[in-house]
């Protein structure tokens, strides 16, 4: 897979508001701030995802057509937010309701800080997405900022709380470490 054209097609709230047509979804879900559209970004080869220092950005589900076969979705992250706690509450609602009713979701692409210890929140998405019975890619983000040790030290950590039997992805946005490999591994994930 190579991704060639991307262009933002729908930002919505709710995911029945979204595009129609029958193509498979790849979904990129994670606390605020972990990076995911840093990550959408590098696997883009443009910036088209906006990226901000401040947790919470992402408040609505933003469809990115990939090369016309597929789409990205961009999810609220969860976790921190300068926001009420309803609205809090609402973006969970929406988040969960894409996850168990999308018929064309292929992937979830789930994104962790390996730095910071596992959050239960990161639990509860793992566990979701497997119970939802949907296929999820677990990706460690901010991996340039750790020696190799404690990488592989937080790779095993992460590995045995939330994939066993799996490891997980480790990436860099700011060297591109692991863009190869995530991209072929969606690629994977869309041809199953």
């Amino acid at each position: 897979m190579r991704i060639e054209r991307v262009t933002l097609r729908a930002t919505v709230a709710d995911h029945g508001k979204g595009p129609k047509d029958p193509l498979p979804q790849v979904a990129f879900a994670g606390r605020s701030n972990v990076g995911k559209s840093s990550l959408l970004n590098s696997l883009f080869g443009t910036r088209l995802a906006a990226v901000s220092k401040t947790p919470g950005k992402t408040r609505t589900l933003n469809y990115y057509l990939v090369d016309d076969c597929c789409y990205f979705v961009d999810l609220p992250g969860y976790g921190y937010a300068r926001t009420g706690r309803e609205q809090r509450q609402a973006w969970g609602k929406n988040v969960t309701t894409y996850l168990l009713e999308e018929d064309r979701l292929r992937l979830v692409v789930g994104l962790v800080d390996p730095r910071i210890p596992t959050s239960p929140l990161d639990v509860d998405l793992v566990e979701f997405v497997r119970r939802a019975g949907k296929r999820l890619l677990l990706v460690m983000t901010k991996t340039d900022r750790m020696g190799r040790g404690a990488l592989a030290q937080a790779t095993a950590r992460l590995g045995r709380e939330l994939t066993p039997g799996e490891q997980p992805f480790a990436f860099s946005a700011h060297t591109g470490a692991g863009r190869k490999e995530i991209i072929a591994a969606i690629a994977q994930a869309l041809e199953a």
